[in-house]
């Protein structure tokens, strides 16, 4: 996976469409040209590989690929222009199956895979006890890295460098697309605050994931 910054993770997260329901999903109009695919027949391969992939993963295509029409003015007469409003698992394949010499299709495997953890991190955060969530919200660090460390074990997370990537994706996660170098300079922390979140990051890269430090 790409190492994500906060500048490749709003690429993404700039076009995300969030439903009534709170739902969430990409167009796949959209999400096309952010993954450098120029023409439409091109990326629609790439989908319909990821729906075979989808399909062979036991999941409905139907509902991770959802396919609208939109009418287009233009030409003779309006037409039809098929979309698809994807879900994030619908992404994650999508970018799985994309052209592997393109450095922005690495970034979004990084990106979906974070909204994965994101929502894998709110499950486990919805378990928490009250105090533990106090921790959390207030922003203790000790806390939110072993809730990374736990969620991390839970979604197979197991080499030194995908729990780096993960960890920092929970700091973007939690600070709304930041990573550690931005919290730095967003959050103002004191000089021991920071001196935590290197130690914590320097820990993640060794593969050191003491919970209790």
């Amino acid at each position: 996976m790409g190492e994500l910054k906060g500048k490749e993770y709003f690429r993404f997260e700039s076009i995300k469409h969030i439903r009534e329901d709170g739902s969430e999903f990409w167009s796949a109009r959209e999400l096309g040209p952010t993954l450098e695919y120029s023409k439409w027949e091109n990326f629609h391969k790439v989908i319909k590989r990821a729906m075979i992939a989808c399909e062979n993963a036991g999941h409905s295509i139907l509902d991770q690929f959802p396919e609208v029409r939109n009418l287009v003015e233009g030409g003779v007469a309006p037409r039809d222009k098929v979309d698809y409003e994807l879900t994030r698992y619908a992404c994650y394949l999508i970018v799985q199956n994309g052209d592997p010499r393109k450095e922005v299709i690495a970034l979004g495997q990084t990106y979906f895979a974070i909204q994965t953890y994101r929502q894998e991190l709110a499950d486990h955060f919805n378990q928490l006890d009250e105090d533990r969530r106090r921790l959390v919200v207030r922003g203790d660090i000790k806390q939110w890295n072993q809730l990374l460390a736990e969620t991390a074990h839970d979604a197979g997370v197991i080499t030194n460098e995908e729990f780096a990537i993960f960890q920092n994706a929970g700091y973007m996660g939690l600070y709304g697309g930041l990573d550690v170098d931005d919290i730095h300079d967003k959050k103002g922390l004191s000089v021991g605050q920071k001196e935590q979140m290197e130690r914590l990051k320097k820990k993640a890269k060794a593969g050191k994931l003491m919970l209790d430090e």
